[in-house]
């Protein structure tokens, strides 16, 4: 059997099975080693117990698109708040439409299953949201509260994010 055919079975936190393609599995670095590592060839199981079926859901509606069209590399700096200046219109609308809560989870999900595709568009969508903003904006845009951060901490964001800002 071809490496990259079959069926895999992705196994959310909550214990949801999401039977997927192999190639779609193997978009994941963690799914791929699971895989490669398991000696039966039937239908492996790939526990993801940081993943919510949720989010599952949405890792694998990416990796699904990302098979037929693959994305186009995000250029860094971020040449615009807009994503659909960023990347093509397809992936601009899948994290457009996302709550942040859901982009956070989106970003945590693609770092565990080591899929750099999506974490660099989760990430790159979050980053336009801050683009050309004000502390003040993006803590009003976040939640977050005044006092979340101490002035070391908010300058060592800055610095450590300075590569979303125009050069």
């Amino acid at each position: 059997m071809d490496s990259e055919e079959g069926t895999v079975v992705l196994v959310s936190k909550e214990g949801d099975k999401f039977p997927v393609p192999k190639a779609v599995a193997y978009m994941s670095g963690l799914a791929k080693d699971t895989i490669d590592d398991e000696n039966d060839d039937d239908e492996p199981e790939v526990p993801l117990p940081n993943v919510k079926a949720d989010v599952l859901r949405k890792v694998i509606e990416y990796c699904e698109h990302y098979l037929k069209e693959k994305m186009t590399d995000i250029e860094k700096p971020l040449k615009s708040n807009k994503m659909s200046d960023v990347v093509q219109e397809w992936y601009a609308t899948f994290v457009d439409s996302e709550e942040h809560e859901m982009l956070f989870e989106l970003i945590l999900a693609a770092n565990f299953m080591d899929i750099k595709p999506l974490l660099e568009l989760a990430s790159a969508a979050v980053a336009a949201m801050m683009k050309g903003r004000t502390p003040e904006e993006i803590r009003k845009v976040f939640k977050i509260q005044e006092g979340d951060f101490t002035p070391e901490e908010e300058n060592r964001v800055r610095e450590e994010n300075k590569w979303c800002e125009e050069a």
